[in-house]
C-alpha cells in the first residue's frame, strides 16, 4: 500500500505480532527507471526478521525485466507483478489493474518475467478483471501456462476499488483450478473467519492490507484462531497506544512541513482505523486540522478498557 506499509510500518506490525512475510510498496518501472530509493532501502535495512517481496509495476516489458533482474541481487524472497491496484492515477498509465483490459499484454510479460526471475519465486497479485470478472478464467490459463510460483487474488474488479464486498467464492475457484499455491486477498476483518477459510479450503495464505492497518493485532489472533485459543481483542487503551505510535511513525516523515501536513498524514492510516471503532469517530478524525483535535477525539472514544473487535460494521 503505497506510502502506508513501509520499514517502518512493518517495524511498527512486530510490536503487536508480526505477519510472516511483507511486500514492498510498488516499485513503479518505465524506461530508465531505477529502484525507487526509499523502497531499496527498506529491502536493504528490513531487521523485522520477516522476508520482504519487491513488488514492481509497469507495462514496459524489457523494463520490467531489467528491474526484476536487477532485484535479485537484493535480499528480496521474490518479485511480485502488480496487476489489481485500481488507483486511478496508476490506471491512467496503462500499469497495475489497467493491464487486465489487454490480456494479450498480460502474457507478454509474464512470459518475459518468467524468463529473467530465476533466483527467486515470481508471484502475482491481481483483480477479477478490469470492468467484469467475463476473462477471469482466461487470466488463470496464463497464469498457469507462464509457471507463475504463486498468485494473490483480490475479489473484486478494478472498476469496483474497494467497494462492495469481495467475492470470495471466486477466489477459492482460483485456487482449485490454478497448479500453483493462491492466496486470497480483500476484506480480511475478522480472525476466527479468516483462519476456518485457512482450514477449510485449498487457500496457501492470506494477504491483508486495510486490516492490517485497522487492526495489528489480527496476525495474531488469526494464530490464536488457528491453534484454537480465545482471541485476545485490545482494549481501547490499547488501540489509543497504537495511534500514538502512529504519530510518532509519521512525524519522521513531517517533521520539516508542520503540524497540518502530519495531521493530514495520520488519516492514511486513521480512515482505515475509524471504520472498525465508528462513523462517529471516523467523521472526527477526518475533520480534525490540529492534533489538540485529532486527539481529543482519540481519547473521547477510545480512552477506556472496553474491548474492541476493529471489524467494520456491515
Amino acid at each position: 500500500m503505497q506510502d502506508v506499509t513501509d520499514l517502518r510500518f512493518w517495524r511498527l506490525l512486530g510490536r503487536y505480532g508480526h505477519a510472516d512475510a511483507y511486500v514492498t510498496e510498488y516499485i513503479r518501472v518505465y524506461p530508465h527507471s531505477r529502484v525507487d530509493k526509499d523502497i531499496r532501502q527498506d529491502i536493504l535495512l528490513n531487521d523485522t526478521g520477516c522476508p520482504v517481496i519487491a513488488q514492481i509495476a509497469g507495462e514496459d516489458v524489457p523494463s520490467l525485466a531489467r528491474i526484476a533482474e536487477g532485484l535479485q541481487s537484493l535480499p528480496v524472497a521474490g518479485i511480485d507483478l502488480n496487476l489489481g491496484c485500481p488507483a486511478q492515477v496508476v490506471c491512467r498509465k496503462h500499469v497495475g489493474g489497467a493491464l487486465l483490459k489487454d490480456l494479450s499484454k498480460v502474457d507478454e510479460i509474464l512470459a518475459a518475467l518468467r524468463a529473467r526471475i530465476t533466483k527467486v519465486p515470481f508471484s502475482v497479485k491481481c483483480r477479477l478483471g478490469y470492468e467484469t470478472a467475463s476473462d477471469f478464467e482466461k487470466l488463470l490459463e496464463l497464469f498457469s501456462r507462464r509457471r507463475v510460483d504463486w498468485v494473490t487474488v483480490h475479489g473484486r474488479t478494478v472498476r469496483q476499488g474497494y467497494g462492495g464486498r469481495a467475492d470470495w467464492d471466486a477466489i477459492l475457484r482460483a485456487a482449485e483450478s490454478l497448479n500453483c499455491p493462491v492466496v486470497g486477498n480483500g476484506d480480511i476483518s475478522d480472525p476466527v473467519q479468516a483462519a476456518r477459510m485457512l482450514e477449510e479450503t485449498r487457500l496457501s495464505g492470506l494477504m491483508i492490507g486495510r486490516g492490517a492497518v485497522r487492526n495489528p493485532w489480527i496476525f495474531r489472533q488469526i494464530r490464536q484462531a488457528r491453534d484454537g485459543e480465545p482471541v485476545t481483542l485490545p482494549t481501547g487503551r490499547e488501540v489509543l497506544t497504537y495511534l500514538y505510535a502512529i504519530k510518532e511513525m509519521t512525524s519522521i516523515v513531517e517533521h520539516s512541513r508542520g503540524e497540518s501536513a502530519h495531521v493530514e498524514r495520520s488519516k492514511k492510516f486513521l480512515n482505515f482505523i475509524g471504520a472498525g471503532i465508528s462513523g462517529e469517530f471516523l467523521y472526527r478524525t477526518r475533520r480534525a486540522r490540529t492534533w489538540t483535535e485529532m486527539e481529543a477525539a482519540w481519547k473521547q472514544y477510545l480512552d477506556m478498557e472496553r474491548p474492541y473487535s476493529l471489524i467494520p460494521e456491515g
